[in-house]
């Protein structure tokens, strides 16, 4: 596989298994010294002995090692990843397989865990030497012989090109299940086109837009996510399906250049469709990136500074009415979180009053979230009501000026911030190509995911229109749990069609939905089985957290969240960065010192 250099799967494994001996043994004998049973394993070391300890400890190391892998410069993930393994291990091992094997009930108590407690150590210490050994053996290996991070190419022919367009949850689905179903593979290049270098992980960006979350917090680098694949950050300017190129323009100034392909994957992701209503496009708030949840934030933070000394009443009510429009997902947990912030910092504006303070959803339906249960959408509507968020229930969204917004039934809210989370639409380029579309816009897949009469075209995500077999005559939601699953059975098949393998159909059935609705409190529905109040709250926390890519994002995302428990919100903001030449009598001063 012609990528981003890497160290071969071989010697991963090889170094995990060794670095597995090395450990094993240090800790047995450390365990040994100290008078202990138990080594890194499952039973008793009295029992099992010593050399099948370290046949365990070798197998391991090398299960440890094709799980994390070696990426440069990722020292301290992999020691932190291999903490957390040991500390499994130890759950496994001493508070599960051995009463289980003694024949005693599973309790998991005080008692049992302060007794196996000395395990806890020495698993600590396996794990944290797995990490250390195995990054510092392929590091070692790969300078000394760096020729080995890249297979060799194979001459005469160009390698078959794999170029996945959007940086999103479905692309960098597709590009890492490639870089695992190709590992070890010559002869085939993948690209990744993405205008950022990072994956955004969006159920979070309404945390960000309250301040409770850092933004950096919520985005993985690509380069990490996906080591062995190559990385064009650039915007997409168009697409030409005969001659399979695509033209990228890396900046505004840069001339569009060509990039070939042999398989092509859609991934683009969607836009905000404001449905030609006057004024929306010019004058509303959308929340889609990370520079739209931070100057959310920052637009709201500077309103409350101007309302604390506004004089004029109409005026001063207008800065502090907040308009959300949608009442699905990103509706209801935007308003909520919205509404916690500018209550959590008004204490640093003497002259505001919570009265004052005015935030409306309006949605186009008679009940919000019809993605959930009547039951859990009617607690929702409720615990929105309580907090006092305002409802436009079965109305819509006519006309928006800087000033006010109009409805479709003539009332006016007077308000400067309107955020539209009303409805998407796939990536505009989309229209100019040469497939069928669907109704919304997306381009129309077969089952396997590969656009319809085409044999080199592949779309997931919001650009997909996938046929769902458990609802004949429509398509699969555009969710990021099935885009994530869409690219990676888009990487099976991409992969098989390259080995001559039949491609294999999408089927996927939501594992379930989860709402915040401001501190402490939510609603979820998971397998059938539905939660509320503090326990839904847990479970998005817990659930978002493990999904969250990376060791050190969540790592990142808990510390904040941990912070937001006992220290207030921020107001800081920081105004864009502007050059020396633009600042006043910067470009005077610049021609002066030339």
């Amino acid at each position: 596989m012609a990528t981003a250099p890497g160290a071969p799967r071989a010697l991963e494994l090889l170094a995990g298994a060794a670095t597995g001996l090395l450990a094993g043994a240090a800790v047995v004998a450390l365990e040994a010294a100290q008078g202990m049973t138990a080594g890194p394993s499952a039973l008793p070391e009295a029992e099992l002995g010593v050399a099948p300890l370290l046949a365990l400890s070798v197998l391991a190391g090398a299960v440890f090692a094709a799980v994390f892998r070696h990426r440069p410069g990722g020292l301290a993930a992999t020691v932190v990843g291999g903490l957390v393994a040991g500390f499994i291990w130890w759950v496994v091992r001493s508070l599960t397989l051995l009463p289980l094997l003694a024949g005693e009930p599973l309790t998991w108590s005080l008692a049992e865990a302060t007794a196996a407690f000395p395990f806890l150590v020495g698993d600590l210490l396996f794990g944290g030497l797995l990490g250390l050994g195995l990054h510092a053996f392929v590091s070692l290996y790969l300078r000394l012989r760096p020729a080995a991070a890249r297979a060799p190419e194979p001459k005469g022919r160009p390698p078959t090109r794999v170029v996945v367009l959007g940086g999103g949850f479905g692309g960098v689905a597709v590009a890492q299940g490639l870089e695992r179903r190709l590992a070890g593979a010559t002869g085939v290049e993948v690209t990744l086109v993405s205008d950022s270098n990072y994956l955004l992980f969006t159920p979070m960006l309404a945390e960000v837009a309250s301040g409770s979350l850092e933004p950096r917090h919520i985005s993985a680098p690509l380069r990490a996510a996906c080591p062995r694949t190559v990385l064009r950050r650039a915007q997409v300017e168009g697409i030409d399906i005969s001659a399979r190129t695509v033209w990228l323009r890396e900046t505004a100034t840069d001339p569009a250049v060509p990039l070939l392909y042999d398989h092509l994957v859609l991934a683009l992701g969607g836009v905000p469709d404001y449905r030609a209503i006057p004024g929306l496009a010019e004058h509303a708030f959308a929340l889609k990136t990370l520079e739209d949840a931070a100057g959310l934030r920052d637009h709201l933070i500077g309103l409350l500074e101007r309302a604390d000394a506004e004089t004029n009443v109409e005026e001063r009510r207008r800065q502090l009415t907040v308009v959300v429009t949608g009442g699905g997902f990103a509706g209801a947990e935007l308003v909520a979180e919205l509404f916690d912030l500018v209550h959590g910092v008004l204490h640093h504006y003497p002259h505001l009053e919570r009265g004052e303070l005015r935030f409306v959803l309006v949605h186009s339906r008679d009940r919000i979230l019809p993605e959930i249960s009547d039951g859990l959408a009617a607690y929702a509507l409720a615990k929105l009501r309580d907090k006092g968020i305002e409802f436009r229930l079965s109305r819509r969204v006519a006309a928006l000026d800087p000033e006010e917004v109009e409805l479709d039934d003539g009332e006016r809210l007077s308000t400067r911030t309107l955020v539209w989370t009303a409805g998407n639409r796939p990536h505009p380029l989309l229209a100019d190509l040469p497939f069928t579309r669907s109704r919304a816009g997306a381009v129309v897949c077969d089952a396997t995911t590969q656009v319809a009469d085409t044999s080199s075209v592949w779309a997931v995500g919001d650009c997909a229109a996938i046929p769902d077999p458990d609802a004949p005559g429509t398509d699969y939601p555009t969710t990021a749990q099935h885009a994530l699953r869409e690219g990676a059975v888009t990487a099976v098949n991409i992969a098989g069609t390259l080995q001559g393998r039949p491609a294999r159909p999408f089927r996927y059935r939501s594992v379930g939905m989860l709402v915040v609705l401001g501190h402490q409190q939510a609603v979820a529905e998971i397998r059938g089985l539905r939660f509320s109040g503090l326990t839904a709250w847990l479970l998005w926390r817990g659930i978002y957290l493990a999904k969250l890519p990376g060791l050190e994002r969540k790592v990142r995302v808990l510390l904040d969240w941990t912070l937001d428990l006992f220290f207030p919100r921020d107001i800081v903001v920081v105004p864009p960065a502007r050059r020396s030449a633009d600042l006043p009598g910067g470009r005077d001063q610049l021609e002066r010192a030339a």
